[in-house]
């Protein structure tokens, strides 16, 4: 299982390319959870979220003979532009297949960063059937949106930053899809300082992590449905779930109606351009799910930014 070890050394491997995104101070929105809340700016990312993180991690530790084959993911646009961009860092070509609704901006930006987009009608699962399948028939690399090990130790270095710049830190809530960020977050977190508590918090349509916290193993979603689609994932990844099991405190789960509001309140308060699965994290503690004591110290994770306009419209 992956340690704290491996995630120091995926943030030596990818330092020189990656951010170190800042920590905000929230005085209004910590004043309703009763707390000092940071928000760690994940938004302000290279391609506007996490993902580059563990893609850049999971490229630079793949041999070049296997790269060249060319990478294949799956990714409703986050893990897209992280893989897209780490291959175009390479020098390899990339194929990213998305959901036929995908958000325009998610797409554009993908092929911005050079990547082949393949648009396909059908279901979450569908589509990871269909990234294996042309994966096979092309002879290009599968890499995993979240349920790889390097790819999950990159995520992981955001967690080391956390405790670096909020060392007084006694929570921390991250939003979850596969679970690849929650999982890399907490093992670091914890790892560097125990008695901290990290929470999940995802949609109520696609509460894959609770599901597999009930069932104690991973369960595959029979439907996915919400607003957050960068945590749309049909179902939390095996390695994830074994390491968020031993590192997790809790998997929350809060409606998309909540999300929405939390997002508007981001944007209002803390002045910061998020999108809805960055939101879930805040919505959480404003809703009261995340268990406080009074004057604890709270980092919720902003995970990415990339948000339509045209979808914030509708939302305000």
């Amino acid at each position: 299982m992956l340690t704290l070890s491996d995630v120091l050394a995926a943030r030596e491997t990818i330092k020189d390319a990656v951010r170190v995104t800042p920590v905000f101070s929230s005085t209004q929105l910590g004043a309703r959870i009763g707390a000092t809340l940071w928000l760690k700016a994940e938004s302000l990312q290279k391609t506007g979220s996490f993902k580059p993180r563990g893609a850049l991690n999971r490229v630079r530790n793949t041999p070049r003979a296997e790269l060249e084959r060319g990478l294949i993911t799956v990714s409703a646009g986050n893990h897209a532009q992280g893989v897209a961009w780490a291959a175009r860092e390479a020098g390899v070509p990339c194929t990213v297949c998305m959901r036929a609704n995908a958000s325009h901006s998610k797409v554009a930006a993908t092929r911005g960063y050079g990547a082949e987009v393949l648009l396909i009608e059908g279901t979450v699962p569908e589509l990871f059937a269909e990234a294996e399948r042309l994966a096979v028939e092309r002879g290009l690399l599968l890499v995993h949106p979240y349920d790889d090990e390097l790819i999950m130790a990159g995520q992981g270095t955001l967690g080391l930053e956390i405790v670096e710049q909020v060392p007084d830190v006694d929570v921390v809530v991250c939003s979850v899809g596969g679970g690849g960020l929650l999982s890399g977050v907490a093992l670091a977190v914890k790892s560097l300082k125990p008695s901290v508590r990290v929470y999940g918090v995802e949609p109520t349509g696609a509460a894959s992590m609770r599901r597999a916290w009930d069932a104690g193993e991973p369960v595959a979603l029979e439907r996915v449905v919400t607003i957050a689609d960068g945590l749309a994932a049909p179902g939390a990844g095996a390695h994830c779930y074994a390491l968020a099991r031993q590192y997790v405190d809790d998997i929350l789960v809060v409606t998309d109606d909540e999300i929405i509001a939390a997002l508007k309140d981001i944007l209002v308060y803390a002045k910061l351009y998020v999108e809805p699965g960055a939101a879930a994290s805040v919505a959480a503690l404003l809703t009261g799910k995340v268990p406080l004591r009074p004057g604890e110290t709270v980092v919720a994770v902003l995970s990415g930014g990339n948000l339509d306009l045209e979808v914030l419209k509708g939302m305000l």
